[in-house]
């Protein structure tokens, strides 16, 4: 597998502890790396540091984004950087259309830029490969941080999984090994077929004001308005609510303050909890991405 990016020019702006290790990858599979916004990196063949983005997409055949992307006011996710790394007008002019652009999250922003340059952008965290790895330590990560907060243990608890996706099912699973009772809620009857038959009791979302009262722990991943006020308000006054979808999840944070019930919002835990995992992930991925988008498969 060794040399299979030999020739391939790939920019790097920003990114954290997880793009290093994709660096590393990278490197190893011989594409010539340009680098921004990545922190003090030792120096090494085929890599080079800029200071200035738009210098580090030059020539580039390929631009790497950090997963969380880039926010609404063009700041790029960089917290290793000396200073601020910025998606500038000047960043986009060096960017030649069909240029392929991954980014893990690709939010408004950055997707009306792409589509006025015509860049090929691909969002990495929506590819079923990437987001069912990464469901892996983003259910550990929930449990963690459950376990953390609540005055009981999982084993016996009452734990509702919303949403049955990649992250729901790798979730509600392990929840089941360590003892917890598993209470699934999806929109889907073929999901909810499915947690049946693993043994996991299975509602509608139309069903959940009927049996909220029960949980301890409630983890959502629907990227939608699923734990409304009027549902908050059904739930008992100890309910840990777990929201890991992405911002600004699907839990009614204003409602949960008032009602004062514990709500936290949860996104990108792979980064936060297990960044070497999460890097190895971007390094199992990102090489046959780069060359799918290159047209060499």
């Amino acid at each position: 597998m060794g040399g299979m990016l030999a020739g391939t020019k790939v920019a790097m702006l920003g990114g954290d502890a997880r793009e290093i290790v994709l660096l590393e990858e990278l490197l190893r599979r011989g594409a010539e790396v340009q680098v921004a916004g990545l922190g003090d990196l030792p120096e090494r063949e085929g890599c080079t540091c800029y200071d200035h983005p738009p210098d580090a997409v030059r020539g580039a055949g390929v631009i790497i984004l950090p997963v969380p992307g880039v926010k609404a006011g063009g700041t790029i996710h960089a917290p290793l950087a000396r200073r601020p790394l910025y998606f500038t007008g000047e960043l986009a002019a060096a960017i030649p259309p069909g240029t392929p652009v991954l980014v893990g999250v690709a939010k408004a922003f950055l997707k009306e830029i792409a589509a006025e340059r015509g860049w090929q952008l691909v969002e990495t965290a929506e590819m079923d490969e990437m987001a069912i790895l990464n469901s892996i330590p983003t259910a550990e990560g929930a449990i963690m941080m459950a376990m953390q907060e609540l005055p009981i243990t999982l084993h016996g608890s009452e734990a509702f999984v919303l949403g049955l996706g990649r992250t729901g099912f790798t979730l509600a699973r392990m929840l089941a090994g360590i003892g917890a009772r598993v209470t699934v809620v999806d929109r889907g009857a073929p999901d909810r077929a499915r947690a049946y038959a693993v043994g996991w009791p299975a509602f509608a979302f139309t069903d959940l004001a009927a049996v909220i009262a029960r949980a301890d722990v409630i983890f959502n991943t629907v990227p939608a308005p699923v734990l409304t006020g009027e549902l908050l308000a059904l739930t008992r006054p100890g309910v840990l609510i777990i929201d890991l979808a992405s911002d600004p999840g699907g839990t009614d944070f204003a409602a949960a303050a008032a009602l004062k019930r514990r709500a936290v919002l949860a996104p990108g835990l792979p980064g936060k909890v297990a960044p070497r995992t999460a890097g190895e992930i971007l390094a199992r991925v990102y090489p046959a991405v780069i060359r799918k988008c290159l047209g060499r498969l």
